[in-house]
């Protein structure tokens, strides 16, 4: 008789069948599915709140947004049922795929994309308008996690590991940078994350980012004055410039057409005060160009105050905390980097646009994620949720030996270097 082997999350099996198969005794992480729900209640109450300029206009009446942007809301969460049932070993082959598709997209928008606020942004595939820049993000987490999994050494990373994911980041970002350098410094941020995480050498990590600051100080350089309508390739510098100014407080500054989303955006706030006026009885939202997308921190604060405000930033928080107690805990480094990625490319996005908001940062376009209007930010934000969720439920996170010896037999040989983080 053929003797039995135990897998750590699965019924015994014959001999000669997988060690381990996707039916696991563990659940989906709790904190998180508890943090997304509440995010998601949070968008349709501030959506609703912020979409009075799209309400006018809308023929579907009222409540013609909300029913929209739950819909999304709805696919997405399809989604993150469809991916917390995969095994997070099956996203392997398919990452170099998402990364090509993502680039070929980019691509094709940067010469024939529609032009949405003055840069060519999006195309539209069966009637339904795609933003490839946010599968880029994602992309870039994916391929990062990837990479520096394969190149895992005790003590560090290979040095191979670190070039490519540094010229991936830079190659990706070039394809972004003409819509703006927020989301290719995003995606820079994205890739030192995990590069700590990963266990990168300190001085090579300050190699890295050398490198990234001057390829940042080169394309300021080569924009500063230079007016391109289409690609706008000089408006963050011009942003830049009015971001620092000459000092002057900007509730002393005019109101003009190129600082109206920011004066109307501080004004959101300040009448927000400590616990806000309530959904609903928003003031600013009439007037705040974009108030349901790239500018609806201002509008959650108007409506629920300070309190509010930093309520949901504890959640994004809250989700990168958790991620990172799920990555502390697996016992291979492509798990620990893969979740962390999808919590960093979240939290880093939404920080990015608080700060945006709460002018910490020059003026630019970035969704609040799962809050803001947006299908392709929903769906990006959706699959790294269900990619954390995944992880949280397959990934081996006891320490028994017979169970780390069973998931390393289900992963290919070059993925199965044991987690930095417990190194």
């Amino acid at each position: 008789m053929e003797p039995i082997i135990t897998s750590p999350v699965t019924e015994p099996v014959q001999s000669g069948a997988p060690a381990a198969t996707d039916a696991v005794e563990s659940k989906p992480d709790k904190y998180l599915w508890g943090l997304y729900i509440m995010i998601c209640l949070i968008s349709i109450i501030e959506l609703y709140s912020a979409s009075s300029r799209e309400v006018a206009s809308s023929s579907m009446g009222v409540f013609g947004p909300v029913v929209r942007h739950a819909f999304m809301l709805g696919a997405g969460c399809g989604l993150i049922f469809l991916l917390q049932r995969v095994h997070y070993r099956k996203f392997i082959p398919f990452i170099p795929v998402f990364a090509f598709i993502s680039v070929v997209m980019m691509l094709y928008v940067m010469f024939f994309g529609e032009i949405v606020n003055g840069a060519r942004r999006s195309f539209s595939l069966a009637g339904i308008t795609i933003q490839p820049s946010e599968f880029l993000k994602l992309s870039s987490a994916l391929v990062i996690a990837l990479i520096m999994s394969r190149t895992q050494i005790r003590g560090g990373v290979k040095n191979i590991g670190i070039t490519i994911s540094a010229i991936i980041v830079m190659l990706f970002g070039g394809l972004l940078i003409k819509q703006g350098m927020t989301n290719t410094i995003l995606l820079m941020c994205i890739s030192l994350s995990m590069m700590v995480i990963g266990g990168v050498e300190w001085r090579k990590f300050l190699i890295v980012i050398a490198v990234y600051l001057a390829c940042v100080g080169v394309f300021y350089a080569m924009t500063k004055g230079n007016d391109d309508d289409v690609n706008r390739t000089g408006t963050w510098s011009e942003r830049i410039d009015r971001f620092f100014g000459d000092g002057k407080p900007k509730y002393m500054q005019d109101i003009d057409a190129k600082n109206r989303q920011e004066m109307y955006a501080y004004m959101a706030q300040a009448n927000g005060g400590i616990i806000g006026v309530f959904p609903g009885n928003s003031r600013e939202t009439a007037r705040l160009p974009l108030a349901f997308s790239d500018f609806i921190f201002s509008i959650i604060v108007e409506d629920m105050g300070l309190v509010g405000g930093l309520v949901v930033l504890l959640c994004y928080l809250g989700l990168l905390g958790r991620a990172s107690a799920i990555a502390s805990k697996c016992s291979r480094a492509f798990p620990a980097l893969l979740v962390i990625g999808m919590a960093v490319m979240v939290a880093f996005q939404a920080l990015f646009h608080m700060a945006i908001v709460t002018g910490f940062f020059p003026v630019s376009g970035q969704p609040l994620p799962l809050i803001s209007k947006g299908g392709t930010s929903i769906l990006t934000t959706s699959i790294a949720i269900g990619v954390m969720l995944s992880v949280s439920r397959f990934a081996v996170r006891n320490g028994k030996k017979q169970d780390i010896k069973n998931e390393m037999e289900v992963l290919p040989d070059e993925m199965r270097a044991e987690n930095p983080t417990q190194l």
